[in-house]
């Protein structure tokens, strides 16, 4: 399956990476983050299974984001200090106990601990993804990241259809169940596969100094602040329809069951194609070029998908148009922020996918609770909003690198 690589004798990060070794950390970043998406075609049914309010049903997936971003925040930057591959091994052990948790749950309250549980070790896939970018060479780190992303794509599109799949055969809880074995048997594999040591040598600094220049970061870094702000409102989006979409569906005159509804992540899954283009892309240094594209196609997706009620096919080509996009935008911003420092690889990632749970969580909690008072229309309004505040910010921004800066940024990442 694997090449010997070169971060196993010690090598910088030029050693070989080889291509099944990136096939797995793809595959274990899709099915890691996949436990985020879950919930989403299946919470009317765990409505009804534990009597809950539809505030306290949009709240289910609220608290899963909450959790990703304590998680990104506290548990992530912690591959820039330990052995990644321990790491990598740790939480997902203790994710197979949250999912347990998950499946067992019989009130509301402990549902929603073990989705925050969850949601908080499932960062686990952006721990892959520092790890991958960092035994990547400097020339093609945007394929590789490109590629690792289209796993993260494929589970989170996936996922929808595989918990609507099981919930439909066997119960919504025997979606956290199957996950919970898939988890165990990730964790023995890559174990005995990754690497013991990254390409970038850990830094010395103590856990509270870790935190903090994450911060420091964020203050001294323009481009990882404008990025993270791109990634907030681009998943913003994505979520203002991934949250919300299963309510119109479940309803008439449609009134689909949870596997047809989880069949439309099949659609989406064209977001992979998105994120490898972009990898290379961002590789021959077109980043700003890209993500302008990308920004504009986000803001056209809202008007096919204002159709859902009266049109499946124009919902089809409406997400996508939505999930090319965001896929294409998000690729650029994990390139782009890594190589800027390399040696806080995990740092760097993990506060801007803090800003990612942001969007995703304001995305779920206002599109749910929207769509309640207003309808599916005002859900659209609002997801062309988010889409078209990301493609102004580009607008007003772009003039302040060329795409020939973002090429040095990208070779001076190399270190």
């Amino acid at each position: 399956m694997t090449r010997r690589i070169g971060a196993r004798r010690g090598e910088g990060p030029g050693g070989v990476l080889s291509r099944g070794v990136v096939i797995l950390f793809a595959v274990a970043c899709g099915a890691a983050v996949a436990n985020v998406y879950f919930s989403q075609p299946l919470l009317v049914t765990m409505g009804h299974d534990l009597a809950m309010s539809p505030a306290l049903v949009g709240s289910v997936v609220t608290l899963t984001h909450v959790g990703y971003g304590l998680g990104l925040f506290f548990l992530l930057p912690l591959g820039d200090v330990v052995d990644r591959r321990r790491l990598v091994v740790a939480q997902l052990l203790l994710l197979v106990v949250a999912l347990a948790v998950v499946a067992t749950a019989h009130t509301a309250a402990i549902l929603l601990v073990g989705m925050a549980a969850m949601g908080l070790l499932a960062v686990v896939t952006q721990t892959l993804v520092a790890f991958a970018a960092s035994l990547a060479p400097p020339a093609g780190r945007g394929r590789v990241v490109g590629l690792v992303t289209s796993g993260v794509v494929i589970g989170i599109l996936l996922a929808r259809t595989a918990s609507g799949l099981l919930a439909d055969l066997a119960g919504w809880r025997s979606v956290y169940l199957a996950s919970a074995s898939l988890t165990a048997l990730l964790a023995l594999v890559l174990y005995r596969v990754l690497p013991r040591h990254s390409g970038v040598p850990p830094t010395t600094l103590r856990y509270g100094q870790l935190l903090r220049s994450t911060i420091t970061l964020f203050a001294r870094e323009r481009l990882l602040r404008l990025r993270a702000l791109f990634g907030l409102l681009i998943f913003a989006a994505f979520s203002t329809l991934w949250s919300s979409v299963a309510l119109p569906l479940s309803e008439a005159p449609y009134s689909l069951p949870h596997s047809a509804i989880g069949a439309l992540g099949l659609i989406g899954v064209a977001g992979a194609l998105a994120a490898t283009v972009a990898g290379r892309l961002n590789d021959r240094g077109l980043s700003r070029l890209t993500t302008g594209l990308a920004l504009a196609l986000l803001a056209a997706s809202w008007l096919p998908l204002a159709f859902t009620r009266s049109s499946l096919w124009a919902l089809a080509v409406g997400v996508i148009l939505l999930d090319l996009a965001v896929q294409a935008v998000h690729v650029t911003n994990q390139t782009l922020i890594y190589a800027l420092h390399p040696d806080a690889g995990s740092r760097l990632i993990g506060g801007y996918m803090v800003f990612y749970s942001i969007g995703s969580a304001t995305g779920a909690i206002a599109a749910t609770s929207l769509y309640t008072v207003a309808g599916w229309g005002a859900v659209c309004a609002l997801g062309a909003t988010f889409s078209c505040l990301g493609l102004v910010l580009w607008a007003f921004t772009r003039h302040g690198s060329s795409d020939s800066d973002t090429a040095k940024v990208l070779s001076r990442g190399g270190g």
